[in-house]
């Protein structure tokens, strides 16, 4: 037997459903605030996510999946939607529409991480970016809504809220912190982790998103990012925290709160939960204000969030499996013998085309195994055509539920059934 790859999972129909209500969630939300879908390749050239995620990143460095293509061109399978999006901003000229430019995607990126809870090597996305405005009240907005997503989920009350400032490299006061940091990694790299070690030089800010308890100590004293932001970062953070305030959306002020990407200054923020581990963030992002002009375009700033579809089924409970219920048969056709089966095809399709799931036997069943057959599929009726109802033109339609039935013409069943409401 062929398994699947390790680090990629099949999303079977008892989950899927899950996984369809998510996705309607977030289309419903974001479009109620004027996004508008995108649809991106799955695979870009390589130079998009170096130039774009940062070079240091672990992401860049030991977690893409990159390859030749027969022209040999690099090109790489995308581990995030951003860069992506914002070449297809630049490339198709979106940036002269009215600003900002509100788009989202989803679909799946691929990481060569270690598999573990919440975290596969394919892994599925919803991406939101606004485009073209960098006013705090929208960082707020942008915000509310991912916040609105999880409300219309039933799980807002299980998630905290988290934000901070990474200040910006133009003002100096992002650099100015980076030394300071630096100095400090160093000077306390004894009490580091290998992997702190390395970024301490690298990337010093990710050292503070490490996970391990060893690192702790030595991070959680570290030098806050806040005390370092010039007049308007800190400005641009209290109107974010203000406009928070009035959309009424609770937050905490997370100080080693980074995000695992270079493109971030000012805004960042991640919804996190303690249901999952030691993976707790389910959703995060943050302004990128010099990410597009650096990938060829205009110097349109922007902010943008991505959240992890796996961590959001994980939330939802398993009883909830709306997908499975609203798909599966409510209707069962039961022919015995290929003369009934014929005669009630018309029915059948005519039943699925205004919009009854119907599920119709061969008719070489015994009715008794056809019926038990109904039962484990969960609909609400089954329709029994034999030789005797062919002759009178009718069929038996029995409520599954309650045990009754009653004759109809064939010419008036699917009338009847849609009256029913094919109800499960």
């Amino acid at each position: 037997m062929i398994r699947s790859v390790r680090g990629v999972h099949d999303i079977l129909p008892a989950e899927a459903g899950k996984w369809r209500r998510v996705e309607r969630a977030a289309r419903e939300v974001f479009e109620a605030y004027g996004y508008e879908e995108i649809r991106l390749p799955l695979f870009e050239r390589t130079e998009l996510f170096a130039r774009g995620i940062g070079e240091a990143t672990d992401i860049v460095q030991k977690e893409m999946y990159t390859f030749d293509d027969r022209s040999g061109e690099s090109v790489t399978l995308r581990p995030e939607a951003t860069a992506g999006l914002l070449r297809a901003y630049i490339e198709h000229g979106l940036h002269v529409l009215p600003k900002p430019v509100k788009l989202y995607t989803l679909g799946a990126m691929f990481r060569y991480e270690r598999p573990q809870a919440g975290r596969y090597r394919q892994f599925h996305q919803l991406d939101v970016e606004a485009l073209g405005d960098e006013h705090a009240a929208l960082d707020a907005e942008v915000i509310a809504m991912l916040v609105e997503l999880f409300r219309r989920l039933g799980l807002a009350d299980r998630l905290s809220v988290e934000v901070n400032s990474l200040g910006d490299e133009a003002s100096g006061c992002r650099p100015r912190y980076r030394t300071e940091l630096v100095a400090y990694l160093r000077a306390h790299a004894a009490g580091l982790c290998e992997e702190c070690r390395e970024r301490a030089e690298k990337n010093p800010l990710r050292a503070l998103d490490c996970k391990r308890p060893e690192c702790r100590p030595v991070l959680d004293r570290a030098p806050a990012l806040g005390a370092f932001l010039c007049a308007d970062c800190t400005t641009h953070f209290a109107r974010t925290r203000e406009y928070l305030a009035a959309l009424g959306v609770r937050h905490v002020v997370s100080p080693r709160l980074v995000r695992g990407l270079d493109y971030y200054v000012r805004t960042t923020f991640e919804l996190t939960t303690a249901e999952l581990g030691a993976q707790n963030a389910i959703a995060g992002g943050g302004r990128y204000d010099g990410l597009i002009k650096l990938l060829g375009g205009p110097p349109d700033p922007g902010i943008g969030f991505a959240v992890g579809v796996e961590r959001v089924v994980q939330l939802l409970p398993d009883a909830d499996r709306e997908g499975s219920a609203e798909h599966r048969a409510r209707v069962f056709v039961i022919p015995l013998g290929e003369a009934a089966l014929k005669g009630v095809l018309p029915a059948a399709t005519a039943l699925r085309a205004r919009g009854v799931a119907v599920e119709v036997g061969h008719g070489d069943r015994k009715l008794g195994r056809e019926l038990e057959r109904a039962g484990r599929l969960g609909v609400g009726h089954v329709v029994i055509v034999g030789e005797a109802e062919l002759e009178r033109g009718e069929a038996i339609v029995k409520e599954m539920k309650s045990g009754t039935q009653r004759a109809v013409k064939l010419g008036e069943l699917v009338e009847a059934l849609l009256a029913l409401g094919g109800r499960a």
